[in-house]
């Protein structure tokens, strides 16, 4: 089995899943400091879901005896709307998509099944990911703004973890 190309992925997916967690981490600091604290919530459990895949490719590197660089892809950003914030993290869950589905497919040339498995099944969360914030942004655009935020603010009296 030939893993230069598997570890070349692996990383490239380490540094894509390490800019995910901490987006979405700076997202949900964003979402609580404007009042959305539910949607906050939702984000926080993006950011676990995308910490725990970081980890999935770090057990892989590891074990294929790969030198992880524990290092960003990029800089995350600070949104200034709901919809930029969504439109933002929908183009990089297509952008992880379209590399794991190659990565898979040269994991599986390669010989290398952990590895094409391993990406194969973290497409499938991205996707999931990619169909929520498809919904956000449609139901942003059908019900306006406005009604969009008092969705996701808590009642009055109640703190998110009652709502």
């Amino acid at each position: 089995m030939n893993t230069k190309r598997s570890i070349e992925n692996l990383q490239n997916a380490l540094r894509m899943e390490l800019t995910a967690t901490h987006q979405y981490q700076l997202h949900a600091g964003v979402l609580d400091d404007w009042g959305l604290s539910l949607l906050a919530s939702q984000m926080r459990e993006e950011m676990t879901e995308e910490l725990g895949h970081s980890q999935e490719y770090l057990t892989r590197l590891l074990f294929l005896k790969g030198s992880p660089q524990m290092t960003m892809a990029k800089t995350p950003v600070l949104a200034s709307s709901l919809q930029d914030m969504f439109k933002s993290d929908l183009e990089d869950e297509k952008e992880a998509i379209e590399f794991y589905t190659i990565a898979s497919m040269q994991a599986s040339e390669d010989g290398d099944i952990g590895t094409r498995t391993l990406f194969e099944r973290i497409t499938l969360d991205e996707e999931q990911h990619m169909s929520w914030l498809e919904l956000q942004l449609d139901l942003l655009e059908r019900m306006g703004e406005p009604a969009y935020i008092s969705k996701h603010m808590p009642s009055p009296g109640l703190d998110s973890s009652q709502a």
